[in-house]
Parts: C-alpha cells; sequence; structure tokens
C-alpha cells in the first residue's frame, strides 16, 4: 500500500492573503489620493503598516498548516501536528469504526470539508479540517479499513506488517 499523506487546504489561507493584500493596496491608494481625509502629521506608511499587522492572522495559519499532517501507511493511520514540540496519534485502520465528512456551504463550494474518524475507545475521535477532498479521502479511509478487517489482517488471512 503506497504512503497517502493528507494536510489542511491552503485555499482559505490564499484568500486571506489575497484579502490583507487588497486592504494594504486599497490604503495606500486611498492615501494617496485623498491626502486630505488623513491628518497631516500622519506618516504615509503608518495606515498601510497597520493594516500589515493583518498578515499575522494568514501567516499564523499558514505555519499552523505546515505543521499538521496525516499520514496512511500500511495498516495505520498517523495524526501529527505542532512544529516545536509534536504529538502525534496513531490509530490502526483495522480499529476505525466511523468516517464522517462535514462541509459547510463554504467549504461545499471550495471542495474542502472536515473528516472525523471515529474508533474505539476512550479517545474515539479525530477530526481533520479544510482538507482538499474530504469524500475521496473518507472513502480510501474505510476500504483500507474494510480490507483490513477487524483482527488487521487482510482479506486472504495474512498478517500486515507492523
Amino acid at each position: 500500500m503506497e504512503e497517502l499523506v493528507i494536510r489542511p487546504s491552503m485555499k482559505f489561507i490564499k484568500l486571506g492573503y489575497l484579502i490583507v493584500f487588497a486592504l494594504i493596496v486599497a490604503a495606500f491608494v486611498l492615501q494617496n489620493q485623498f491626502p486630505d481625509a488623513f491628518p497631516q502629521e500622519t506618516p504615509p506608511w503608518l495606515i498601510p503598516a497597520i493594516l500589515a499587522l493583518l498578515l499575522l492572522w494568514p501567516i499564523s495559519r499558514h505555519v499552523r498548516q505546515r505543521f499538521t499532517k496525516m499520514t496512511m501507511i500500511g495498516d495505520k493511520l498517523r495524526y501529527e501536528t505542532g512544529m516545536l514540540s509534536k504529538s502525534t496519534r496513531t490509530i490502526q485502520l483495522s480499529k476505525v469504526q466511523d468516517v464522517t465528512v462535514r462541509q459547510s456551504v463554504g467549504q461545499r463550494i471550495t471542495g474542502i470539508g472536515d473528516l472525523s474518524i471515529e474508533t474505539a475507545g476512550e479517545t474515539s475521535r479525530l477530526t481533520f479540517s479544510n482538507i482538499d477532498g474530504p469524500q475521496s479521502i473518507a472513502d480510501r479511509i474505510i476500504d483500507a479499513s474494510h480490507r483490513l478487517g477487524p483482527r488487521g489482517t487482510l482479506d486472504g488471512g495474512e498478517e500486515t506488517q507492523r
């Protein structure tokens, strides 16, 4: 079985960058076109610089996105988060009981969604937000789970490599 790496979508992050850059350009243009609307002692770079602070939002989301991934390899599903300190949760595909895809209207339009994986045990739900093609990924996880069966064996009865 080939390795499948799933990361959160960049679509909303790119949209955030685009909106912030548009606001910065609009503020710069407005300040240059209508200088009387702003106090005389206001430096021309001040308002665009203040709006540039809005870039912190998409930058923080971008960094969080880069350090979040889910990897399906063999009979395991591994969910990793964190940059300096890392958290890893490993799920045996044979233990997967349910895979749910949730999509808001905006997510449906852009083709992304939230994937929830239900397993047996006390920490039974794992939710992975804003991924591209969530239904196809959910189908692949369910197919792999069914192929392995409840005891972690392939359909032919042979044990999987661990």
